[in-house]
């Protein structure tokens, strides 16, 4: 049985625990050290630290202080492992936590955080998923029911000082472009609600001050929300410090290509089972700047499809050239718009796309003006046959369900 390096009590906050930090710097110390091939267990709080309850009220999801997030596990120093090296990091299984297995899904308030649709969904709502051994269904979106492929949305390694300064300098830039935007464009360092594992005093003031928040993917992985990356993946991750400095969280039960939902996929608590190796200058190598992976040889077994378009041509009929953001907000929103017809409210049918293992594809960018992105929903997760016939959608959605929604106060 392998050794289960840091544990998590759902019970007390995560802020208590000394394993566990919310912003990335090199100088957050090492936890544990491990040697390559060796294997360990991690465990994990959800990405909010147990903020959102398995209730019916979406208030926690509109009420939440975005700057707390991610909890992450770590960071675990692996001997040997230096600038340029790449670490080899195979996930061997992954589970939910024995005492928390449910997770949830939920769209942030347009005024705190929003989310890819955010200006057709503004305002909070939440829906609750209850796993039941490899499946998983929910109160609040009837008639659906899918296989989870349960990942690390968020999983990668400390940057160095030079990276880091980069990416502060990048994103800080980025935000001057339009300060008084929302959602913003990024997220600038913000200490007060930094948690620095085990670095404190001074010294934790100075990391927190600059650390970088948790919430985009960048150069060393972090959250890239793949959902792929499950029970049997290979990931190789550039190093950047001596060890490496691995760090976890941010759980999916299951989620759709994209994560549309931002406070997205079927959001958990849980354990992952980890090897790891070496592969030493790896870096320059094999040309690595950013991580590559090999996926999940387990994957729910989905054949039949609905496939939705989407083209470059927002919801005001601007045309825009070859953007494949705008292309896919077009897929999921025509999406959206053929499960109302069976009696989904629009809510149910994006927290659907969100969850459920739909695939997302980029078709087309190179016939101008309009790139060509593809949405595809699995037929089977459905309790009822949602393809097109003559006859014409029946609304066979259970009535009366819905999903609890709180309004900006």
């Amino acid at each position: 049985m392998a050794d289960t390096l840091i544990k998590v009590d759902l019970s007390q906050s995560a802020y208590t625990n000394e394993s566990v930090h919310n912003r990335w710097h090199p100088d957050i110390p090492m936890v544990a050290w491990v040697k390559p091939g060796d294997d360990f267990i991690v465990e994990t709080y959800d990405w909010t630290g147990g903020f959102i309850k398995n209730d019916d009220s979406a208030d926690d999801v509109r009420d939440i202080d975005l700057s707390i997030v991610h909890f992450l596990s770590g960071p675990i120093g692996v001997k040997g492992a230096e600038p340029g090296d790449l670490l080899v990091v195979d996930l061997l299984d992954i589970g939910a936590k024995k005492e928390s297995e449910w997770g949830f899904n939920g769209f942030f308030s347009k005024q705190n955080g929003g989310g890819f649709l955010t200006d057709h969904f503004p305002e909070a709502q939440k829906s609750i998923w209850d796993f039941k051994g490899m499946f998983t269904t929910s109160r609040h979106v009837p008639n659906v029911r899918y296989a989870g492929l349960i990942h690390p949305g968020l999983i990668g390694c400390l940057p160095s000082k030079e990276l880091l300064a980069t990416w502060n300098e990048r994103e800080v830039g980025l935000i001057g472009t339009n300060p008084t935007r929302v959602p913003p464009l990024a997220n600038p360092p913000f200490g007060p609600t930094a948690h620095m594992g085990r670095l404190g005093g001074d010294a934790k003031a100075k990391a927190a001050a600059e650390g970088a928040r948790t919430v985009p993917p960048r150069e060393h992985g972090g959250n890239c929300d793949i959902k792929d990356l499950s029970r049997g993946s290979k990931i190789y991750f550039p190093v950047y410090v001596d060890g490496g400095g691995l760090s976890m969280g941010d759980l999916h039960f299951s989620q759709g290509d994209g994560e549309i939902t931002f406070c997205g996929a079927i959001e958990m608590a849980g354990w992952v089972h980890l090897k790891v190796e070496v592969i030493k200058d790896g870096m320059s190598k094999y040309g690595i700047k950013t991580p590559i992976f090999k996926p999940s040889p387990m994957t729910p077994n989905y054949k039949d499809y609905l496939i939705f378009e989407g083209i470059s041509v927002d919801e005001s009929g601007k045309q825009h050239y070859l953007d494949v953001n705008v292309a896919y907000r077009q897929a999921c929103l025509n999406a959206i718009e053929y499960m109302k017809k069976f009696g989904y409210s629009g809510a149910q049918a994006y927290s659907i796309l969100g969850t459920a293992p739909v695939q997302g594809h980029i078709s087309g960018v190179v016939d101008i003006p309009n790139s060509c992105a593809t949405l595809w929903l699995p037929t089977e997760i459905f309790d009822f046959d949602v393809n097109p016939t003559a006859a014409g959608p029946q609304k066979l959605v259970t009535p009366g369900i819905t999903m609890p929604l709180s309004p900006d106060l």
